[in-house]
């Protein structure tokens, strides 16, 4: 059977860039649209909005029955979200977990998970129910209160957005990632979100400042304590775009005869407690914690982590600075107030621009609802103003329907009736006969007139709006303050303890003593334990030992090069002493044309004195030439066909330098400048040659050098006179006795 032709006239070309465009476009509009951001005005994506609206539909108020979640997804699936059933429960769920909604929308009975990371029971087994701040979203919807759409297949029609009296898109936050862009929103404190926005109310204008001394940060479900500064709050609120650093909050429990352990009560938002027990737990297995012993959970409700120390010693507070740094009790929670300004436009907005929004729309719903309202009053005056006329006149009335093939025209020709009128006497009951009493008409009329003309006059005056608006705001603040359990305060502030960065990585490190080996070939190696002899030592061919110096696993080794460059490694991160090591210039980013000038482990507070070939030198404190990268850092400037050639302990008051053409000088180590970086000054003078060693001393206790077999020699400054001059002299030749190799000898640093 052949294929059947397509008439020519019915194909038309098109633009396969255009039609991909196109098609890109739509489809990243429906998921920044329908999926990933949620609208400013009740701060709810539609999967969201429909499962609260299928709710109040089903009829499950606060204080209705539960009922189960499998029916509720039903319904929201078959009315409203024509998607998976899986996904409607998920959102479903999430709106009812306490551990992620800080104001939970939905009243959940049976397992909806938990903390752990643990899944909720399938829905067939769990029940739901609309929560009371649900409600407060939800309440006005059938009063005209918002626009509605027709549902996906037109049967039905559906709320666009919800009237919204809970601060929502703020409290309970969101998040979401769309197409080129991500919304993330932490939840806040719904009082402090009022505060605000009475504040707004009575000035549109206000400053960050003064709003971010009303919400002073997010308010997690999970607790927690912010050691953000406040400058960085305060930027992101105005911008709309930051993050804060969260921690958990722990205590120290003591258990008797100096003991103690470290108790975690709350952990940081959206971190499974499972997967932090089994990080610490993997930390613990690599030795990665050496001040922490054990680590177990005794969680039932509340979080209960119990750390324990290695030793009574172990400062509780350093101990657990390392487990922020190396764990999720520590986090940063972002801020990307990306939302849907009107339902349309995705914009990232201050706190200000979206507490303003939000209450631009509570006083549209407040004024739709008040028109909403008189009209139906305006109906119902019209009612009893034809129930008067039927009582005034009910003999006749009655008269005329019995008699009247249609009664309905006769009795508004007969009493000036209007449609509406004729109709209500006509439908109403005969039991109603006997309440239709004047005086209660005129009641209910005058009652219904003075709340008319109190709704008129408030559609008429915006400040009247507005302080209608306020009282609904104070209405939600008293339902939810500070005072009341779900409105408390739960995650505080703080500031982090001022730990030297050096002692937290040192508590991540367990000490043990290393022997540090480089070879002349630049390679390095960590030998455990401090080696007293070095003569067992093997080395690559052509290659020998060439530094070898005693230190701790948790020392940074530094390493200086002939570029004038200082590189930073970590003595627990040195390769084994099995092998031959490494070479140095792989484990940092050193040119191939450097080379080792000298390698020792960094001491806090000490000086250094570094000279170049050219005989110039400066003192830097040894804080100055760490590197955080593999590119190290610059310290001294050399030029062209010159480069660094010492680097030793700047600790005395003389300096000793000696040329290559055996000339020795002597002068104050105060003649030379202190400074981070730079080419420094000239140290000693040279006609030819270049420098070939220093030293720094005190004269009090004589210059010092080893020879060639080992022995020491000293000098005291008394037979050096003839040495001592000023920086930059020439120096004279060596005394007698000095080593021919032309060094002192002894270690540069």
């Amino acid at each position: 059977m052949g294929k059947e032709l397509i008439p020519a006239g019915d194909i038309e070309p098109v633009n396969l860039r255009e039609a991909l465009e196109e098609r890109y476009l739509a489809y990243a509009l429906s998921t920044i649209m329908n999926r990933a951001l949620p609208d400013l005005r009740d701060g709810l994506k539609p999967v969201h909005r429909r499962i609260l609206y299928g709710m109040r539909q089903l009829r499950l108020d606060p204080g209705a029955a539960y009922k189960k979640s499998a029916k509720i997804v039903g319904d929201v699936m078959g009315n409203f979200h024509p998607h998976g059933d899986q996904a409607i429960y998920d959102a479903l769920v999430r709106l009812a977990q306490d551990f992620n909604v800080r104001y939970p929308l939905i009243d959940g009975q049976g397992n909806f998970g938990n903390i752990d990371g643990d899944a909720p029971a399938a829905m067939r087994y769990t029940e739901s129910r609309l929560t009371d701040v649900a409600r407060l979203l939800l309440d006005g919807i059938d009063e005209d209160a918002v626009d509605f759409r027709p549902t996906y297949d037109g049967s039905d029609r559906e709320p666009v957005v919800l009237p919204g009296a809970f601060p929502n898109i703020l409290a309970n936050g969101a998040s979401g990632i769309a197409v080129g862009m991500a919304t993330n929103i932490p939840p806040h404190n719904a009082a402090e979100l009022c505060d605000a926005a009475l504040h707004l109310i009575r000035n549109p204008k206000a400053r960050i400042e003064t709003l971010v001394g009303m919400v002073p940060g997010p308010d997690l479900p999970t607790g927690g304590i912010i050691v953000e500064a406040r400058q960085n709050i305060l930027e992101a609120y105005r911008t709309g775009r930051g993050s804060f650093r969260v921690r958990a909050r722990w205590q120290v429990e003591e258990q008797g005869r100096g003991t103690y352990v470290i108790v975690v009560t709350e952990i940081p938002f959206q971190v499974q407690k499972s997967k932090l027990m089994e990080k610490i737990g993997e930390l613990l297995e690599a030795r990665r914690i050496p001040l922490l012993a054990d680590a177990h959970d005794e969680s039932a409700e509340d979080v209960r982590i119990v750390l324990e120390p290695k030793s009574r010693t172990v400062d509780a507070a350093l101990l657990m600075e390392s487990l922020f740094k190396l764990t999720d009790l520590e986090v940063r929670v972002p801020l990307n107030l990306n939302v849907l300004s009107k339902g349309l436009v995705p914009r990232v907005m201050g706190l200000g621009e979206v507490l303003n929004e939000w209450l631009a729309h509570r006083r549209e719903v407040l004024v739709r609802r008040s028109g909403h309202r008189v009209a139906e009053i305006d109906h119902r005056l019209e009612v009893l103003d034809g129930y008067l006329i039927a009582y005034l006149n009910l003999d006749k009335v009655i008269r005329i329907i019995r008699t009247e093939d249609e009664p309905k025209p006769v009795l508004m020709k007969t009493f000036k009736l209007s449609d509406v009128q004729a109709e209500a006497i006509l439908n109403m009951r005969l039991r109603s006969l006997r309440k239709l009493e004047e005086m209660e008409i005129r009641g209910e009329h005058e009652t219904l007139t003075k709340e008319r003309n109190g709704l008129r006059a408030l559609l008429k005056s915006e400040e009247k709006q507005w302080a209608a608006i306020a009282d609904e705001i104070r209405a939600v603040r008293k339902a939810y303050g500070p005072e009341t359990p779900l409105g408390r305060r739960r995650t505080t502030f703080a500031e982090p303890p001022a730990h030297v960065e050096e002692d937290i990585l040192e508590a991540m490190v367990e000490r043990e003593p290393i022997t540090v080996v480089v070879s002349e070939k630049g390679w390095i190696r960590a030998l455990k334990g401090h080696v007293a002899e070095m003569g067992e030592l093997t080395f690559k061919t052509d290659d020998k030992l060439k530094i070898a110096f005693h230190a701790e696993t948790t020392d940074k080794i530094v390493v200086a090069s002939t570029a004038g460059r200082f590189y930073t490694l970590a003595g627990d991160k040195l390769p084994g002493g099995r092998g031959h090591g490494e070479p140095i210039k792989l484990m940092v980013d050193m040119d191939a044309a450097e080379d080792i000038v000298a390698v020792f482990p960094y001491r806090a507070g000490r000086k250094l004195l570094v000279v170049s070939t050219e005989g110039r030198g400066f003192v830097v404190p040894e804080a100055e030439v760490l590197a955080n990268t593999r590119k190290g850092r610059n310290v001294m400037g050399v030029s062209e066909g010159e480069e660094m050639r010492l680097c030793v302990n700047a600790a005395g008051d003389t300096v000793a330098i000696l040329g290559e053409n055996r000339k020795l000088l002597l002068f104050p180590l105060n003649q030379v400048p202190e400074m981070a970086r730079g080419k420094g000054v000239r140290l000693q003078k040279y006609k030819d040659g270049t420098v070939a060693d220093a030293r720094v001393f005190n004269k009090a206790d004589g210059l010092t050098w080893v020879d060639s077999s080992g022995r020491t020699f000293n000098r005291p400054m008394s037979e050096l006179k003839e040495w001592v001059g000023e920086r930059a002299q020439a120096g004279r030749i060596r005394p007698d006795g000095f080593p021919r190799s032309n060094r002192f000898g002894t270690p540069a640093v």
